[in-house]
């Protein structure tokens, strides 16, 4: 009886959560700014999500419901990691691409990385991912309306790093 109950469990877990995982791991790279940090931040969330899928009322609140649980756990590790200093790039980022375009393009994720973790968060969410302003809020623990002010005020932090990038490139 309990071994059914454990399947049945892991399909509705896997119908529930299973469609936002790569999402949540898009978010988790765009806040923790590391691959393999975001792969644990998103393994992590899935086991706390496990966990706590009997407290989801609506699975039409889904996406919402994981990905703040996904956006929490970066908060956690972002916090757990206070004290480190310097970033070394990852080998992938390191070696590049022997063939380079002929036309020079502004690096958004480089002006992006400038930007907070939570402004990060928040442009992610809401042109990533397109979640609608209803379901950012949710993610974020915010209102509607507090969520389009924070849009609003990141995009215009990250406004002057584009234009900077932008005036290098002449």
């Amino acid at each position: 009886m309990e071994g059914e109950r454990e399947a049945v469990k892991a399909r509705d877990f896997d119908a529930i959560v299973g469609p936002w995982i790569e999402p949540g791991y898009r978010l988790a790279v765009a806040m923790l700014r590391d691959p393999d940090e975001a792969q644990d931040a998103v393994q992590e969330a899935a086991v706390k999500a496990w966990r706590s899928l009997e407290r989801l009322r609506d699975s039409d609140q889904a996406r919402a419901w994981f990905l703040s649980i996904v956006a929490n756990q970066c908060r956690s590790t972002m916090r757990r990691r206070w004290w480190s200093v310097v970033r070394l790039p990852s080998r992938d980022a390191a070696a590049g691409s022997p063939e380079e375009p002929a036309v020079q393009y502004v690096d958004l994720d480089r002006a992006m990385r400038r930007l907070s973790h939570d402004d990060r968060a928040i442009l992610h969410l809401f042109y990533f991912l397109d979640l609608p302003i209803d379901e950012v809020a949710r993610v974020i623990g915010i209102s509607a309306g507090a969520a389009k002010t924070r849009i609003y005020r990141a995009v215009h932090r990250l406004r002057p790093e584009l234009e900077l990038m932008e005036e290098d490139l002449r």
